[in-house]
C-alpha cells in the first residue's frame, strides 16, 4: 500500500484514503500472528538505533524553530531527543516485543447446562487515531503498541514535533515493510495543517475506532468535543504528594523532591503538596528548603510562606493548574480527610501519592480517592507504563470506561465472545 503524501490540494480525500487503508490493515493485522507482529518490533527497533543521525539531525530543525517560536522550557524538554533518549526508544520497542500476546488470549471459558462452551476472548480494536503534541517518542511508543495488540494506527504529532515524528515514523515504516506486513498498519498524517485534525475526529467515523489524545487540556477539550467516535480521555496530570502526619521526615523530602523535579514536563510530575499540620513545625521546612534551593518555585498558603520567605502567595488558580514545570502549589491542610477534599475538589484524576506510616490511614485514601493512579511512599513519577511493565505506554488514561491508568498493549483490546456447540438450538 501506498503512503498518502501532502502534495494533494484537497485534504479530506486525503484523509479519507489514510482512513481506508488503515482499515485494510486493520483486517490484515487481526489474520497476523503474535511472531510476526514482534518480528516488525524488533526491526523497527533496530531501525531506530541505524537511523539515529537522521532522526537527531531532524529533531535539531524541529528544536530551532521552538525556540525561535518562544516555546516554554517544558514543551522544549518533552521535544528535545538525545542519544540515551533514541536508545531508550528502540529498548521500549524490545520491551514490547517481550510482552505477551494480548491478541486471542482467553480472558474466561465457562461451560452451560445445556452444553455450550463460552468463551471471552481478547481482540483488537481496529483503527486507531492518536493526536500528540510535542514528545516525539509517542510516535514510536504508539505505533509499537498498536502494532502489538493488532491494531492500525493513524498518528497525528504536533506540528512542533513533525520532522522528528516523521523520521520516527519511517522507521517503522521500513520495519513493516521488512516484515511482511502492511505498510499502511503505521500511518502518519502527512500535514501539519490543523483541518487534519478536524478532519479525522468529525468526518472519519466509517474509519476510525477509537481516538486517543495525549496532550494539554486545550487538546483533549477539542477532541471531546469534536469526536465523533469513542475517545479514550488523557487529561491533564495535575498530581499531588500528601504528607501524612505519620510521614518519615527523609522520605518526605525525597519523596516530594522526586516528583516535583526529576521531570518537570512529564504528566506524572507533582503539581501540588498538601502538607497535614502535624507537620509544620517538623517537616515543612526541610521539604521546602530542598525545592527552593533547587530552584523550584514555591506558592503557598499563609503558613507555608512564614515557613520560608522565598515563597510567595498562592491563589485559587494554583492549585487547579498543571505548571510542568519547577513551579508547585503547597497547602497546609488539617489532616488526611481535608487532603481528600482538596484533590477531590481540584485535581484531574490522575495520579496521587501519600508519604505515610500509618498502614490505616493509607488503606483511607486508597479507598477515598478514585484517581487512576494511587501510590504510597512512592514518588508520582512512577505514573508509566514502561515503569509499570508494560513496555510502554500511549498516555494515562483518566477516564472510567474501557481503560484507566497507563494505556499499553492490553489496554488496546477489546473482547468477542466465542460459543461451541454440538447441535444446540434454543426450546
Amino acid at each position: 500500500m501506498s503512503a498518502v503524501t501532502a502534495d494533494n490540494d484537497d485534504l479530506a480525500p486525503q484523509m479519507q484514503e489514510l482512513g481506508q487503508q488503515a482499515r485494510d490493515a486493520a483486517a490484515a493485522l487481526a489474520r497476523s500472528s503474535g511472531d510476526e507482529r514482534n518480528h516488525a518490533l524488533t526491526l523497527a527497533a533496530q531501525s531506530i538505533r541505524a537511523n539515529a543521525a537522521a532522526i537527531l539531525a531532524a529533531n535539531a530543525t524541529d528544536m530551532a524553530a521552538a525556540e525561535a517560536g518562544g516555546l516554554s522550557a517544558a514543551m522544549l524538554d518533552r521535544l528535545a531527543l538525545a542519544p540515551a533518549r533514541l536508545e531508550a526508544m528502540a529498548q521500549g520497542l524490545e520491551a514490547i516485543v517481550a510482552l505477551p500476546d494480548p491478541v486471542g488470549s482467553v480472558m474466561a471459558q465457562w461451560e452451560r447446562p445445556n452444553g455450550l462452551v463460552i468463551e471471552r476472548v481478547r481482540v483488537p480494536l481496529g483503527v486507531i487515531g492518536i493526536i500528540y503534541e510535542s514528545r516525539p517518542n509517542v510516535t514510536a511508543d504508539a505505533g509499537g503498541l498498536c502494532l502489538k495488540s493488532g491494531n492500525a494506527v493513524i498518528l497525528r504529532g504536533g506540528s512542533e514535533s513533525y520532522h522528528s515524528s516523521r523520521a520516527i515514523h519511517r522507521c517503522l515504516e521500513q520495519a513493516l515493510l521488512q516484515s511482511g506486513l502492511p505498510r499502511a498498519a503505521i500511518q502518519m498524517v502527512p500535514t501539519t495543517d490543523r483541518a487534519a485534525v478536524g478532519i479525522l475526529l468529525r468526518d472519519m467515523a466509517e474509519f476510525v475506532d477509537i481516538i486517543v489524545p495525549r496532550g494539554g487540556k486545550s487538546l483533549i477539550a477539542r477532541v471531546q468535543a469534536d469526536a465523533r467516535v469513542p475517545v479514550m480521555g488523557h487529561l491533564e496530570g495535575l498530581c499531588h504528594v500528601y504528607l501524612h502526619s505519620s510521614a518519615e521526615l527523609g522520605m518526605a523530602v525525597d519523596i516530594t523532591f522526586n516528583a516535583k523535579m526529576r521531570r518537570t514536563g512529564i504528566c506524572g510530575a507533582a503539581e501540588t503538596l498538601l502538607v497535614d499540620r502535624a507537620l509544620v513545625d517538623t517537616h515543612l521546612k526541610p521539604v521546602l528548603a530542598r525545592l527552593l534551593d533547587a530552584g523550584c518555585e514555591i506558592r503557598g498558603d499563609a503558613t507555608v510562606q512564614s515557613a520560608d520567605s522565598r515563597v510567595v502567595a498562592a491563589t485559587t488558580e494554583d492549585w487547579r493548574t498543571e505548571y510542568l514545570e519547577a513551579i508547585l502549589a503547597v497547602r497546609v491542610v488539617d489532616g488526611l480527610e481535608a487532603a481528600m477534599d482538596h484533590i477531590r475538589r481540584y485535581g484531574s484524576g490522575h495520579t496521587e501519592t501519600i508519604v505515610a506510616s500509618d498502614r490505616a490511614a493509607v488503606e483511607q485514601f486508597f479507598q477515598g480517592l478514585d484517581s487512576a493512579i494511587l501510590l504510597h511512599n512512592a514518588s508520582t513519577q512512577f505514573a508509566d507504563g514502561g515503569e509499570f511493565g508494560m513496555g510502554a505506554e500511549i498516555g494515562i488514561a483518566t477516564g472510567k470506561v474501557h481503560a484507566r491508568g497507563p494505556v499499553g498493549a492490553e489496554q488496546l483490546t477489546s473482547y468477542k465472545y466465542l460459543v461451541r456447540g454440538s447441535g444446540q438450538v434454543r426450546p
